[in-house]
């Protein structure tokens, strides 16, 4: 069966808690299960886990680099993980970058290095700023994917 890894960066274990006037008040459980209901219509198993450490967030993505695909929210880690990237970038299936927040625009407000994910570099797409329905979007964007091998 066809497997697809959602991966999750620091500080998204209190996603609902931590300034939810950004990132809402959906917990990742929430997305989680959202996920879930996706992958199981569509005939994959998925992997869901968050880590907010950098190594295990490397480890994860080699393990996944064969996979149906890859979707992460990557987080505080887009900014300055050269391990991260260079992981992703030996990926051999879709990857999805994920960003809650529209980190362009925010960008505006806050600090521009917020719109610069190094990450993007090794993404297939990305999507940000739709709030967690950017996860689903981007589940449903993989299983398209594997439906069309």
């Amino acid at each position: 069966m066809a497997r697809v890894y959602v991966l999750n960066g620091p500080n998204l274990n209190l996603l609902g808690l931590r300034e939810p006037e950004i990132y809402g008040r959906d917990t990742l459980a929430d997305v989680e299960a959202r996920c879930r209901q996706i992958a199981e219509r569509e005939g994959f198993e998925l992997e869901f886990r968050q880590t907010n450490r950098e190594y295990e967030m490397v480890d994860w993505i080699q393990e996944a680099r064969q996979s149906a695909g890859v979707v992460i929210n990557p987080a505080g880690l887009s900014y300055n993980s050269v391990p991260v990237l260079d992981a992703l970038k030996m990926c051999e299936c879709p990857v999805v970058e994920v960003h809650i927040s529209n980190i362009h625009k925010r960008a505006e407000t806050e600090a521009r290095w917020r719109a610069d994910s190094l990450m993007s570099a090794a993404a297939t797409g990305v999507i940000a700023g739709l709030g967690v329905a950017g996860y689903e979007l981007a589940v449903e964007y993989v299983a398209r994917r594997l439906a069309a091998r």
